[in-house]
């Protein structure tokens, strides 16, 4: 593993105390907000924004962690994590002992072999390895047997699970692959700029939203709201302007990249609600006390990352 160079090194600690700092600014912020409550009282809006604080004062430290660790480190936590997004996925995912094989397969065989071509930078099969290979061999697995039962169904959720679960958290660790117009090996920086436009386009849309968001996107699934989307966007590109320093793309650039990737990702929200209303849950898991599983944090950052790796490789590849 080739170690970072000083200037890398130092770029990355700018970057993590810039993080410390928003993330003490966040703190106080909440805390303030919790003293404007009557002694007897709280405000649930208010204390879901300080849990979600809380949960990134966490999350943070363990990319940090990563980040310090090098290549290796920030693959391993990103394989890891979708191993736990993948059982959470499916434990509510449709199956049968016909299936067992195919389960087991997916979380065993797939998962690593995906995270094993990039760490190897095998650009050409990670990108179509589960679209394509795994697409076609779970079902033929499944359909030798011999159980037809709700096969469609069956075959469907464990495809879609693998998708959002491994190949698309795994364009996160593949931003590593990226070669910098510089040459320089700064491609771990866009790791930490995509996590924090994301997260906190997230964080902003859902003050906001329900501070003063009036028209709902889908009221039936979500209370995402058209004002909170779009101070959350806003958020985002203003984030990513000041961060463009870490980046290829320039200042207008990277406020693009920013605004996008936040975009896909609250959509990609709203797409995991429909999931969990369809299934009859409100989590997909207790992992967090009081913010669900693995998969409700990472909801966005699922559906932005395969949309901001191949953006940033097509555009400034």
């Amino acid at each position: 593993m080739t170690p970072m160079t000083p200037e890398t090194t130092t770029d990355v600690a700018i970057l993590g105390l810039a993080v410390v700092g928003l993330l003490i600014l966040f703190t106080l912020i909440g805390e303030a907000l919790r003293l404007r409550c009557p002694p007897d009282q709280s405000d649930p809006v208010v204390e879901a924004f300080n849990m979600r604080v809380h949960t990134w004062w966490g999350l943070a430290i363990l990319l940090a962690l990563a980040v310090l660790a090098g290549r290796i480190g920030i693959i391993a936590l990103f394989a890891f994590a979708s191993f736990a997004a993948l059982r959470e996925f499916l434990t509510f995912a449709r199956k049968r002992r016909a299936d067992h094989l195919s389960l087991a397969l997916a979380c065993f065989v797939i998962l690593p072999l995906q995270y094993l071509f990039v760490a190897l930078d095998w650009t050409a099969l990670f990108t179509v390895f589960i679209p394509v290979y795994a697409f076609l061999l779970l079902p033929i697995i499944s359909a030798l047997r011999g159980d037809a039962t709700n096969f469609m169904g069956r075959v469907a959720e464990t495809q879609w699970g693998l998708m959002i679960c491994v190949f698309c958290i795994s364009h996160v660790p593949a931003l590593l692959t990226y070669d910098m117009p510089d040459g320089s090996d700064r491609s771990i920086l866009l790791i930490v700029f995509f996590a924090m436009v994301v997260q906190l386009g997230d964080l902003a849309e859902y003050y906001a939203g329900r501070r003063f968001g009036r028209r709902r996107i889908a009221a039936s699934l979500s209370p995402k709201t058209l004002e909170g989307m779009a101070t959350g966007v806003l958020a985002a590109a203003l984030i990513g302007a000041t961060l463009s320093w870490v980046t290829p793309f320039g200042l207008v650039g990277a406020a693009a990249m920013a605004a996008m990737a936040s975009l896909v990702g609250m959509c990609g929200t709203l797409v995991f609600a429909a999931i969990k209303r369809d299934k009859g849950v409100k989590d997909w898991s207790h992992l967090i006390p009081g913010q669900g599983g693995l998969l409700d944090q990472l909801d966005s950052v699922i559906f932005a990352a395969p949309i901001f790796y191949h953006v940033t490789q097509l555009v400034w590849g």
